[in-house]
């Protein structure tokens, strides 16, 4: 089994979070591409079994380069492949987003173009939290995302 990790970053703490979800699957056997999303020059789903996607969430969004890369993800290629998408963002606006009852989620956006290509989300998206704009990743987070790529490890091998 091969997936593809692919992530945008502003500030490192994305770059972090999918590094995290890539050398965690590697150690449950499970055999990963990393790359950055400006580096992906031609995805081919036939490489690959699963795909996983993450984001800073920007202005309540994904990034414009994740953005751009979700439309070279043609859906006849990709449909019924297993995903999970990710992103990092502040608690403040998790918080905003439960009290305005409004996605500010950058992986939740993922999630929805994902879903509309008619790929298969295995796991409710991961968002690792980070302190103010810049981060760092709030403590614990490093561990939370390992054990969320255990958890979709564990699904995929269904």
């Amino acid at each position: 089994m091969k997936g593809i990790v692919v992530y945008d970053t502003s500030y490192g703490n994305t770059k972090k979070t999918a590094e995290t979800i890539a050398e965690t699957l590697k150690e449950v056997g499970i055999e990963v591409d990393l790359f950055y999303v400006k580096d992906v020059k031609k995805l081919n789903a036939k490489d690959y079994d699963f795909f996983v996607l993450g984001s800073p969430t920007k202005f309540g969004t994904m990034s414009f380069a994740v953005r751009g890369f979700l439309g070279k993800v043609k859906s006849e290629e990709w449909m019924n492949k297993p995903f999970v998408a990710f992103d990092t963002e502040n608690p403040e606006n998790v918080e905003r987003a439960k009290i305005e009852k409004k996605e500010w989620s950058a992986a939740q956006k993922i999630a929805e173009k994902l879903k509309e290509k008619k790929m298969n989300q295995l796991l409710p998206v991961l968002k690792a939290l980070v302190i103010g704009q810049k981060g760092p990743l709030v403590e614990g987070e490093i561990d939370r995302t390992k054990e969320y790529a255990r958890q979709f490890a564990a699904k995929l091998k269904e």
